[in-house]
């Protein structure tokens, strides 16, 4: 009987810049030639098995997996997996390589191979890179200790060894050493397991090779096996592969030659295309199949378990769960209601079922650790809908008061295991967690999900004119245009380049376009996730390798969270929030100020509905507040007006990217302000949209809407969760909506109906909230606008203190801090510490933390002599603290040395005379016969040690003569203290911020006609005025349709402008380059919101203004 041809050795983009398709890719074209299965074997790793798996069987391809080893002579190993022992070998082969090594540079050692050898086959020959293919001489083989045997001249080698099995054929030797390489690989793998790979590509040297091997596969009982070596799916593939080469190599087209394969033949082929290619050696292609026959190995049969939670004797897990849970439930409510008993049941006896007792008993470990260790801990997203979640201390919201499903966190038909996400302060405080639980679970039995870094537009962009060689110029003009935005079609992109003025008649433009969009979206590199960890019962490496992080004592999976979840393996999400550091440092700031008639604060003790607190967000006064200090965050809130929580819990959900596509916001504000009637798509549907007026913000409400509509199943409605919870791709979101049009046209709804329910659907697709999620986040909204009104100096303290983070910079928040009162004291080397300080209650003292380019390590120093001592004068400070020239020029500019001079030019005055005189001290003492550094990093004199008792007198007498007539010849400063322009200008340049007043301010009385940003709520609609300021943030939201919104920020707040498509193109360079402008506009004032429509736009010139940094295009 014949058998099929199956490709066993294909590479995808998860090689890292040696593939050029994605893995769905290929498995859909191994699908069109109707191969019944096909193997997959990226570079180091199995980035993307996962993927591929599923893709692969969706197209009822069998799936096999394998890997190509970069062994540490410099040649590859190709390796397929036959069974689940030979994939945890693999997988515990690839860890140990990856762990000792840098990131990116594995290399497996050959003396390692035997006791990872079961289980897999070993390819050898031309795929395999064992056989140079780009030059002179032949790679070097390599025996059991790891020494090549090397048949090269030293500058061939150099040369080989930096290229991998992609690489042209051209010239190509085979090896004198075939038989002891043969020999090596049937002394590890076994005879049996080790297939002698042919590849015919039609390029100079090949066939002499694979005569030879062919002659070593008889000659030693070896089988052989045809492959294609596939890098693409189709031929057109290669212009991105070579592409990829030039990346990889650090060159462009131009001087790449021989680095690039020679033709388009590494693609996918059809089992008549290679039988015609191997018509003289039919066993090469029968035998894929009875090599594929052997490899049964599927990713669905991992045996993953979860960690097993130590519970007290007498107790199961299970069991031991329910008694938490019921004492929890004791400390959360006042009276247990049968309500609430009855959802806390229902919720056990599922979890109990589903068997994720330990999971939940985990993650309440975990929270007990963070509050032991006094860290903030909050559980957000699905989880805030389950009750027992509630009483565990994970989430702080109460589900059965506040009608959440639990079906949207955990049911029978979802598949794998719950998610629960875990918000921690982010930096040390979440570093903390991260490492007790890898002091738990180990190296190997935890890690980090990855996150895959794909090519996105400027990425995209940049790489791609480098290698097609433009000049560096139009390279950076390509950067500048797609700091934009991405430009996904084609029509958009050429148009984009037009009006960017690139040169659209270069030859090569074409290509720009053609290769932009084909590498678009391809995988870049593997990063790590934001939090995501996963842990094991057994050893985590069994099941998926582990690398290195490029964060030190991190280690990260080669899985991102989707991947993981796909398999069934448990992730807990341990997110950093900056705002959760910022209220963790601002309570513990209220807790060191305690006085007997004010206590401290935490999260759960915030007064609820506080008046104050909705009238700051009712007049959009919201600088530095938690997901609500947006420009479109504060243009809806004087609209939305929240007077209650659940106001606050809309508030954040609403300005997202899926209801503003779904145009969902508009008509909820207008139902919510009496100007629209609430109606519903269906009337079925008024008890799921109700509570928001008829419009669907949540995405439990979508769920809901399918399931009443097309009557979903809960499996179909968990499918419809998981497209819509990561949009992973178009594909999968539109099958499913095309399921659910079908759904609903077979019971008869009407067509019109339909489009606004798909539409809604769909926009969700674009990042819209859970309500859970959006409950969660409004808990810290409300708390953050709640301490800016009653405790602002421990707010802004710990604002500035968490920088950078949030819409705003240090600037902005240090001017809306002045505009509520507070006095802001600026830095000192006598007062200030590394971190801004509460001085009273209406003070915060600047920390250090600001100063440009000033050290911590310093900073902590200079702290340390202070507390020990006072500083005396600048020489004591200067002998004392050991800072470099550059940094004790800063702090003399900004006025830090204030304290030991009259003004900032004399403190400057005496700086540089202390480095004049330590230059001359270093050259008198060095005429004394001591050898002096070309240059002194750091300025401190010279201190005697132990050695230098007995060294000559004169050489002291030198030193202490030079010290001494420093101190006693000392001038007054013969310059002029700084003029209030100035000193801001020096504020500016050395920390992007002033304590004194607005650059604005300065030049307010040379624009009588400019209106400040404070009076603009009393411009007349439709009025034509001017507004000028410090430019603070430029956005171009994917939702905007290409209009530009500017904020600018004067003395007295911030103004903001509407820049239409036509008229952002016309003055491009000035929006995007200038940091104050001018602009002309008419008044849009509407219910206190007003913007500036802007029909004219100029920069504000003037020699002393230097602004702040602005937050460009998010």
């Amino acid at each position: 009987m014949t058998m099929s041809y199956i490709e066993l050795h294909t590479c995808s983009a998860f090689s890292f810049l040696r593939g050029g398709s994605f893995p769905e890719h290929l498995a859909e074209t191994a699908a069109e030639l109707e191969m019944p299965a096909m193997a997959l074997l990226d570079r180091n790793g199995v980035y993307g098995a996962q993927r591929f798996s599923i893709a692969a069987r969706e197209h009822n391809v069998r799936p096999i997996i394998g890997c190509e080893l970069s062994m540490q002579d410099g040649s590859i190993l190709a390796v397929l997996v036959e069974d689940r022992r030979g994939y945890k070998n693999l997988c515990e082969l690839l860890t140990q390589a990856h762990l000792r090594s840098e990131k990116s540079k594995c290399a497996v050692r050959w003396d390692e191979l035997p006791q990872f050898a079961e289980g897999l086959v070993a390819l050898f020959g031309l795929g395999s890179a064992r056989v140079s293919r780009a030059g002179e001489g032949v790679l070097a083989i390599a025996n059991f200790s790891g020494r090549a045997k090397s048949m090269m001249t030293r500058k061939s080698s150099e040369r080989l060894f930096r290229r991998d099995a992609e690489t042209s054929t051209r010239d190509a030797r085979p090896s004198q050493n075939f038989a002891d390489c043969a020999k090596l690989l049937i002394g590890t793998f076994g005879r049996e397991n080790v297939f002698v790979e042919i590849q015919r590509h039609f390029v100079r040297g090949e066939e002499r090779i694979n005569r030879e091997l062919i002659d070593l596969a008889r000659a030693n009982q070896l089988s052989l096996v045809a492959t294609n070596g596939v890098q693409y799916a189709k031929p057109y593939g290669r212009e991105v592969l070579d592409v990829f080469t030039c990346i990889r190599e650090h060159t462009h087209l131009d001087d790449a030659g021989k680095l690039l394969t020679q033709n388009a033949e590494r693609h996918l082929k059809s089992e008549r295309q290679m039988r015609a290619i191997f018509a003289d050696l039919p066993e090469a292609i029968e035998n894929t199949s009875r090599l594929a026959e052997r490899l049964t190995f599927s990713l669905e049969n991992l045996g993953y378990e979860f960690p097993e939670y130590p519970v007290p004797a007498g107790h199961t897990m299970d069991s031991f769960l329910r008694t938490i849970v019921w004492f929890g439930a004791q400390q959360r409510y006042a009276a247990v209601s049968p309500k609430v008993k009855h959802q806390l049941e229902e919720e056990l006896a599922l979890i109990t079922k589903l068997g994720f007792g330990g999971y939940f008993l985990i993650v309440w470990d975990i929270i007990n650790f963070c509050r032991e260790h006094n860290i903030m801990v909050q559980g957000r997203g699905s989880a805030a809908n389950s009750a027992v979640c509630y009483c565990l201390g994970i989430t702080p919201v109460d589900p059965v008061s506040t009608h959440l499903v639990f079906e949207r966190f955990l049911n029978e038909s979802r598949k794998g295991w719950p998610d629960i996400d875990l918000d921690l302060p982010s930096g040390n405080r979440r570093e903390a967690v991260i490492q007790e639980i890898y002091r738990r679970y180990g190296k190997h039995g935890a890690a980090m999900t990855a996150n895959v870094i794909s090519y996105r537009g400027r990425s995209a962009a940049r790489e791609i004119s480098k290698a097609l060689n433009f000049s560096p110029s139009v390279i950076d003009r390509f950067s500048h245009l797609f700091a934009n935005g991405d430009f996904p079609h084609t029509l958009e992109l050429e148009a984009q380049i037009e009006a960017a003025g690139l040169p659209k008649d270069h030859p090569r433009m074409p290509a720009f376009v053609r290769l932009y969009h084909a590498i678009y979206g391809l995988p870049r590199h593997l990063g790590q996730h934001s939090g995501g960890m996963i842990i094991c019962q057994n050893k985590l490496s069994w099941f998926v390798p582990l690398e290195n992080a490029s964060m030190p004592g991190r280690v990260v999976a080669q899985w991102d969270k989707d991947d993981c979840e796909d398999l069934g393996i448990v992730k807990v999400d341990l997110l950093g929030l900056g705002m959760m550091s910022v209220m963790q440092d601002a309570f513990e700031l209220c807790q060191q100020r305690e006085r007997p008639d004010r206590s401290g604060l935490d999260l759960a003790h915030i007064p609820k509905n506080d008046e104050k607190t909705f009238e700051i967000m009712q007049s959009a006064d919201t600088i530095g507040v938690f997901q609500i200090e947006s420009r479109a965050q504060m243009a809806t809130l004087p609209r939305m007006k929240p007077e209650c929580f659940y106001d606050v819990v809309i508030e954040v959900a609403i300005i997202r990217p899926g209801p503003i596509q779904g145009d969902m916001v508009h008509p909820y504000l207008a139902r919510r302000a009496g100007k629209e009637p609430v109606t519903y798509f269906d009337d079925r549907l008024k008890p799921v949209l109700e509570r928001t007026l008829g419009v669907p913000l949540f995405q439990e409400q979508m769920l809901k809407i399918a399931m009443v509509m097309a009557d979903f199943s809960g499996d179909e409605a968990e499918e419809l969760r998981r497209a819509l919870s990561f949009h992973r791709s178009e594909e999968r979101m539109n099958k499913v909506c095309a399921k659910l049009r079908a759904a609903m046209e077979r019971k008869g709804v009407a067509p019109d109906k339909i489009d606004k329910i798909i539409q809604s659907i769909s926009s969700f697709a674009l990042y819209g909230f859970p309500e859970s999620h959006a409950i969660s986040f409004a808990i810290l909204a409300y708390g953050s606008a709640y301490l800016k009104v009653h405790r602002a100096p421990e707010f802004y303290a710990s604002l500035l203190n968490n920088q950078p983070m949030g819409f705003y910079t240090p600037a902005t928040i240090v001017k809306d801090a002045q505009r509520h009162g507070l006095k802001i004291k600026p830095v000192c080397v006598a007062h200030s510490g590394w971190r801004c300080t509460v001085v009273d209650d209406n003070t915060v003292r600047l920390g250090l933390c600001v100063v440009n380019g000033l050290r911590q390590e310093h900073a902590d120093e200079l702290v340390r002599q202070r507390l020990d001592r006072q500083f005396e004068s600048l020489e004591d400070f200067k002998r004392r603290v050991p800072l470099a020239k550059d940094e004790l020029r800063t702090l003399a500019e900004l006025g830090a040395l204030n304290c030991f001079a009259p003004h900032r030019r004399a403190a400057m005055w005496d700086v540089e005379e202390t480095i004049h005189d330590d230059l001359l001290g270093s050259v008198l003492i060095s005429r004394a016969g001591e050898r002096v550094p070309r240059s002194r990093t750091f300025l401190l004199p010279h201190r005697p040690s132990e050695s230098d008792c007995g060294q000559s007198m004169f050489r002291r007498d030198a030193e202490t003569n030079t010290r001494d007539a420093c101190a006693t010849q000392k001038p007054e400063s013969p310059l002029a203290p700084m003029t209030l322009p100035e000193r801001v200008k020096a504020d500016y340049e050395t920390m992007n911020l002033t304590t004194g007043p607005h650059p604005m301010k300065l030049l307010r009385k040379s624009l009588p006609n400019i209106w400040r940003a404070s009076d603009l709520v009393h411009a007349r609609h439709g009025s034509i005025i001017q507004i000028a300021g410090n430019v603070i943030c430029r956005q171009r939201p994917g939702t905007a349709k290409g209009f530009v919104f500017i904020s600018l920020e004067d003395e007295t707040g911030v103004s903001n402008a509407i820049v239409e498509p036509d008229l952002f193109e016309r003055f491009r360079l000035v929006i995007t380059e200038e940091a104050f402008l001018l602009i002309e506009g008419e008044v849009q004032n509407s219910e206190n919101v007003v913007l500036i429509k802007a029909r004219e736009i100029s920069p504000l010139a003037h020699e002393q203004l230097i602004g702040s940094e602005s937050h460009d295009f998010h």
